[in-house]
C-alpha cells in the first residue's frame, strides 16, 4: 500500500523514507520509500518489465484523511475492500521512520460516516494505481486525480535485516526510470494538492 505524509500533521524532511508497520502476527514490517513524478506512465511500466517486474494488479483508491489529534489517520477505500491506517513519523537519520497499524473495515459507508462526523475530513486523494512487483520491491505507477502521474517506490524490509541491503533495489528502479536523487518528493499527493 501506498503511505502518504501528511503535512497538516508533521513536515516530511527527507525524500526516501523508511516506514514500519504491524503484520498479522503482529511483526513489525519496513518499507524503505521513494516518490517521484512520471514524465510518461506507459515507458515507465515498460522500463521497470524490462527489469523484472510483473504488473500484479490495477488499483481503485479512494483515501480519506482525518483530524486527529497524533499522527495520521485514513480510511482506504481500494476495489471494493477498505482498510483503516493510522500511522505517525519519528526521525531517526537518514531515513524517516513511521510506524503504522492497517485494520480492515467491515462496513466502509458507515464507518467513514462516523469517522467523519467524529473527528471530520482533511481531504480526499483519488488515484488509479498498477501495481508492479520483483521480489521485495514494489513499484506503484500512480495517475492521481487533479495532480498527475507519479511513482513510488516501496522495498519491504525483511524482518531483522537492516534497510540500507534494500537501498541497492531502489536506486536500480530509481536509475531505470531516469530518476535523479533531485526528482524526489518528500510531501504527499495530499499536500501537492494543497499547494495548488
Amino acid at each position: 500500500m501506498g503511505r502518504e505524509v501528511v503535512r497538516a500533521y508533521a513536515p516530511a524532511s527527507r525524500s526516501v523514507k523508511f516506514f514500519i508497520r504491524r503484520g498479522r502476527d503482529q511483526r513489525i514490517m519496513k518499507n524503505l520509500e521513494a516518490k517521484f513524478r512520471l514524465a510518461n506512465h506507459a515507458e515507465a511500466e515498460k522500463r521497470a518489465a524490462a527489469l523484472g517486474y510483473t504488473r500484479r494488479a490495477i488499483l481503485n483508491q479512494r483515501d480519506t484523511f482525518f483530524r486527529v489529534a497524533n499522527g495520521k489517520l485514513k480510511m482506504r477505500e481500494e476495489n471494493g475492500a477498505s482498510v483503516l491506517i493510522f500511522y505517525h513519523r519519528d526521525e531517526s537519520g537518514p531515513l524517516m521512520l513511521s510506524h503504522y497499524d492497517i485494520v480492515p473495515v467491515a462496513d466502509p459507508a458507515r464507518t467513514l460516516q462516523i469517522l467523519t462526523a467524529a473527528l471530520g475530513t482533511i481531504a480526499v486523494v483519488e488515484k488509479v494505481r498498477t501495481l508492479m512487483l520483483l521480489r521485495n520491491v514494489r513499484l506503484h505507477l500512480d495517475r492521481v486525480a487533479n495532480l498527475g502521474d507519479f511513482g513510488e517506490i516501496e522495498a519491504v524490509i525483511p524482518d531483522g535485516d537492516d534497510p540500507e541491503r534494500s537501498r541497492a533495489a531502489v536506486d536500480e528502479i530509481l536509475a531505470a526510470l531516469g530518476v535523479a536523487p533531485t526528482g524526489l518528493i518528500d510531501v504527499s499527493y495530499f499536500e501537492m494538492r494543497a499547494k495548488d
